[in-house]
């Protein structure tokens, strides 16, 4: 969010527009955007390079010029998409509170009600195994003791959200 708010802030510029709507018709250098606005080549300079650290405009080397264009893919989405918050950073910010709210110093306090809030926790608990490895029930329930005293409460939730595949009394985590 905040690197949109920074985009915002420099579009609210009148030579920074004038210098996209340059841009928008081909790509440039230095030299020729300064004196198409009849600005210095260090103004011009300072604005792309405003845009540039902002992800607005690209520049590339060509020979002896350094060229701008335009960041296409700034440019091509719609404003309702650009101010959409990010669904993954949303997710995962849950994700992390529900964690920081049932766990104390990597011990689980409580086994959540909330179907969404016990597979978060359950999937926490499940990355102290490894893909692809066969575990014996004496191993998996003293991993889980390492997090929670009820191991066979846990062990059954990870099975039943499949995340541990149980096959002849041996254990292994499912992709």
């Amino acid at each position: 969010m905040e690197k949109k708010i920074e985009i915002l802030k420099i579009l609210a510029d009148k030579t920074r527009l004038e210098i996209l709507g340059i841009l928008l018709k081909e790509d440039c250098y230095v030299e020729k955007i300064a004196s198409s606005l009849d600005i210095t080549s260090a103004t011009a300079c300072y604005h792309l390079k405003r845009m540039e650290k902002a992800g607005i405009v690209k520049c590339a080397r060509s020979q002896f010029y350094i060229m701008y264009s335009l960041n296409k893919e700034v440019f091509n989405m719609s404003l309702g998409e650009f101010i959409m918050p990010n669904e993954a950073d949303s997710e995962e910010k849950y994700k992390r509170s529900v964690i920081n709210s049932f766990f104390k110093l990597g011990k689980l306090l409580s086994i959540p009600v909330q179907q969404k809030k016990r597979e978060i926790v359950l999937y926490e608990i499940t990355k102290a195994f490894e893909f692809d490895k066969q575990y014996a029930e004496a191993e998996v329930n003293s991993v889980i003791k390492d997090y929670y005293e009820d191991y066979c409460t846990v062990r059954r939730e990870l099975i039943a959200f499949k995340m541990l595949e149980r096959e002849n009394s041996t254990y292994k985590r499912i992709k």
